[in-house]
């Protein structure tokens, strides 16, 4: 029987072929469409006149944009280092655990569950006459208005790291399971402390990992907007008023204009985020190689 091998060149025309599909899925659902976002950020929504910069300063001379433009970097900038630190504390201990392949399997629980059934849990705890508040008074301490108040933010802080936490331990741990052991073993044998391999083996290693959670952990707080929509609507209290409340009103109004240029805006933060994850990684890699 005849052995077919393909040189460099045909394997990349056959890795080409395969991707098209996927590319050209991109191209039409996200490419194109982010195209014409960016056409319609330079352009008044009803008659359609070129109007330069209009949009963006009306973007950002508007209250609403930059009280929910705060609220949101301010509920990234708690909840992502709090999501990556708990999950990996957490993944660590389950790493070698005797039931932590099914305690893995309960963490997930949360990112399966429908959401308005997890709005309902969020309010039975957290409502005036919630759970919490019930266990609250029955040691003495007032009730407190944790919708109502400047509360609001840590619940969807709390939100937010519950439900994401099973998903993210399972990715620290897919990242645990290409490091290999006889590093850690050698470095053992070597008298290194517990705290040494970890922080000259594990966390390095890690580094790919890393990029991998923070970006998805990103994306991730942007959909936390569903369950704040379901437990306090379209106008929550001021310190849970997100950028995914603004865009949904404005949707509503139909302010395509102010839309897309604020839209705009959002992805270039995402793709700064980004990029500059991904420079640290790199020149972490390149330092440890040096």
């Amino acid at each position: 029987m005849k052995k077919y091998s393909f040189s460099g060149k045909s394997k990349q025309k056959h890795y080409q072929i395969f991707l098209m599909p996927s590319l050209l899925g991109v191209a039409s659902f996200v490419l194109l469409p982010f195209a014409e976002m960016v056409r319609c950020s330079f352009y008044t929504a009803v008659q359609g006149v070129f109007c330069g910069f209009a949009n963006y300063k009306a973007v950002f001379t508007n209250q609403a944009f930059l009280l929910a433009f705060k609220n949101t970097a301010r509920f990234v900038a708690a909840g992502l280092p709090v999501l990556i630190a708990l999950s990996l504390l957490l993944s660590l201990a389950l790493n070698g655990a005797r039931w932590g392949q099914q305690l893995k399997s309960v963490f997930l629980f949360p990112m399966a569950a429908p959401t308005a059934a997890l709005a309902l849990i969020w309010k039975l705890f957290f409502h005036k006459n919630g759970i919490i508040n019930a266990c609250l008074q029955e040691i003495g301490v007032p009730a407190a208005d944790w919708l109502g108040s400047d509360l609001a933010f840590w619940v969807l802080i709390i939100s937010y790291v519950w439900k994401n936490m099973g998903y993210t331990v399972v990715l620290w741990h897919a990242g645990m399971k290409h490091i290999p052991k006889q590093l850690a073993e050698a470095a053992k044998a070597d008298g290194a402390s517990a705290w040494q391999r970890f922080r000259y083996i594990t966390l390095p290693m890690l580094k790919p990992t890393f990029f991998t959670i923070a970006v998805l952990s990103f994306l991730n707080s942007f959909k936390v907007f569903r369950e704040a929509y379901l437990v306090s609507g379209a106008y929550p209290q001021k310190k849970m008023y997100l950028l995914q409340h603004l865009f949904n009103n404005w949707f509503i109004k139909l302010d395509v204009d102010k839309m897309s240029a604020a839209a705009v805006c959002i992805a270039l933060v995402f793709a700064a985020f980004v990029l500059l994850l991904g420079k640290g990684e790199f020149f972490g890699k390149e330092k440890g190689n040096a």
